[in-house]
């Protein structure tokens, strides 16, 4: 359809489709086209594809969720006595939070300007004022993670530049020390942004925020030619600006008043669509429906949302911990792949990136999830625990058992995570604390020592990785995992594997001889599976026939038809 012509009115359906597609674009400031008209090409563009389908599937499931939600709210609101007692009850948490303001700490919220594509400007100076990953290209709706094909139709001037990854590690590393010197403990949120506490510096130097700040941006200007924004509102004067909010809990609720809830971090595009059902489209507006939120609290979190009306929020800043980490992963996405040596070559190559990360660490766990999605964009895990520590071999993380049962697949990524995560570092130093406590204890003449705690400095990699981990939805009852993955995701290696989408081509229905298992695939899948079924039998009969219960157990790798040598194709991330 030429970009021209008027789009069509859409139903109310059509119309949240057309929004879900268009992803953060409809967040996103500094457009110079209208929202609309961005919305309908980027749907038209992706309409006949299985992203699109997949996105239809999940709109289709998000209407069915609100529609329950909205019989659920007029069944409540039935009770005549409910509302004064839900009023009451919001009022005195209103209260008792607007008590608990503290205004006592200056928080700086810090982002970098465009940081890929500013670091690319940096190498290839050419491409100054020309639309790539730029405000340029984000002008005319283009935003990150988005397809190069849709990006071409709302930007046909775009240009395509490779990804330096390696560049953009190294400038962030410098990014990053810097604002360190303003706090040695900011807690970064990803490789170009972060939260400050100020407080500390602007006492010590004697600078009010604005000013501090301002040589802040100023130093990370100088020492990397890169800018930085930096404020408490997302979109505030960017690029290259600050904003100050006053200190003053009427100015902080005014602000807040009129603020779209999209803004506030943890309402995705899901949660917005749900609290919009409501009536919530702005933080205000949390007010004047608090007596639906009180009785759907489960549903939407009524403390969270009373905190985000008024302004309110934490003001520790930190990295990450050690001791918080619940987990530690790796994942590619690549083009579609079907086929199977291909497939487990990625898996490998996850593994080896996941392998070296728990080894640099210092990680070891008992539970091992793959997770991979389908050319059909669903997403599915299988998990398998462990009754010893998973040891940092690839072999161990290499899920082969966990995906061999679902062959033959097409996938555009694979990920491998483990968790119930053991602590290396802290077991080395008890080690180390015990033998030096036993020399210690032997001298006689040793002087009696406090006892000091030791802590581990995450490395600057790991600080990163850790701090990004910490950033989960606030917002309890509020899920925006699709309902395929979160459901499939308790499902363990043992339990009863759900049906998924098969590719209908060549294809015949196949029983496998040794389980008796009846399976759509063709006779590399059945092979394949047969060869699983065959080294499962092979271990039985080994740990049966042997006298003693081996010392540790193997991941075996099922056999190939074609080369061990086939590295598959490399897609990028």
């Amino acid at each position: 359809m030429p970009l021209d012509e008027k789009p069509p009115n859409p139903s109310p359906d059509t119309d949240s489709l057309v929004k879900r597609l268009a992803g953060p674009s409809t967040t996103k400031a500094g457009l110079a086209k209208d929202q609309s008209e961005i919305n309908r090409v980027i749907a038209e563009a992706s309409k006949g594809s299985k992203f699109y389908e997949n996105e239809k599937r999940k709109d289709k499931d998000l209407t069915e969720r609100i529609a329950r939600i909205l019989k659920h709210r007029d069944e409540v609101l039935k009770i005549d006595s409910t509302e004064p007692v839900q009023i009451a009850d919001s009022k005195r948490k209103l209260v008792k939070l607007e008590s608990q303001r503290d205004l006592s700490q200056t928080i700086v919220h810090v982002d970098m300007d465009a940081f890929y594509a500013s670091v690319e400007l940096l190498d290839d100076p050419s491409l100054e004022g020309k639309a790539f990953a730029s405000y340029e290209a984000r002008k005319y709706g283009v935003r990150s993670g988005m397809p190069s094909f849709i990006a071409k139709k709302l930007c046909p001037d775009l240009i395509l530049v490779e990804n330096h990854f390696h560049r953009y590690m190294e400038l962030s590393k410098k990014v990053m020390n810097i604002f360190r010197r303003y706090d040695p403990s900011m807690c970064a949120a990803g490789c170009d942004e972060g939260y400050l506490n100020i407080t500390a510096y602007c006492r010590d130097q004697q600078l009010i925020a604005d000013e501090c700040v301002r040589q802040m941006r100023e130093t990370v200007y100088q020492e990397t030619k890169l800018t930085v924004s930096a404020g408490i509102a997302p979109n505030k004067n960017k690029p290259n600006g600050q904003f100050t909010l006053d200190f003053e809990p009427r100015a902080i609720k005014a602000f807040m008043r009129n603020l779209s809830i999209r803004k506030i971090p943890g309402v995705g595009r899901v949660n917005e669509r749900l609290l919009d059902s409501i009536g919530i489209k702005t933080c205000g507006d949390i007010y004047t429906h608090r007596v639906v939120v009180s009785l759907m609290d489960k549903e939407f979190g009524l403390q969270f949302l009373l905190q985000t009306y008024l302004g309110i929020a934490s003001n520790v800043v930190q990295p990450g911990q050690r001791e918080e980490r619940k987990s530690i992963g790796a994942e590619r996405t690549f083009h579609p792949l079907g086929n199977q040596d291909a497939i487990l070559c990625k898996l490998e190559e996850v593994a080896a990136e996941l392998e070296s990360d728990m080894t640099s660490g210092g990680w070891t766990g008992k539970t091992v999830t793959l997770k991979f999605k389908l050319d059909t964009y669903q997403v599915f895990t299988r998990a398998k625990s462990f009754d010893r520590w998973v040891s940092t071999k690839k072999e161990d993380l290499y899920a082969v058992k966990l995906l061999m049962p679902e062959m033959p697949l097409t996938l555009r990524l694979i990920g491998l995570r483990v968790t119930k995560l053991k602590d290396l570092r802290v077991e080395s130093e008890k080690k180390a604390s015990g033998i030096k406590r036993f020399f210690q204890s032997a001298n006689e003449t040793s002087p009696p020592r406090k006892k000091q705690r030791v802590e581990t400095e995450p490395s600057d990699d790991e600080e990163l990785r850790l701090s990004q981990d910490g950033f989960e939805d606030s917002m309890p009852g509020f899920h925006e995992h699709d309902v395929d993955e979160s459901e499939l995701s308790m499902l363990q290696s043992n339990s009863v594997v759900a049906s998924l989408p098969q590719p209908t081509e060549d294809l015949s229905m196949q029983t496998c001889p040794i389980c008796g298992k009846s399976m759509r695939t063709d006779n590399q899948g059945l092979n394949a599976h047969i060869d699983f079924c065959l080294s499962k039998d092979a271990i039985r009969e080994a740990q049966a026939s042997s006298s003693a219960p081996s010392p540790k157990k193997s991941m075996i790798k099922p056999k190939s038809n074609a080369a061990s040598g086939s590295k598959g194709v490399r897609g990028r991330k």
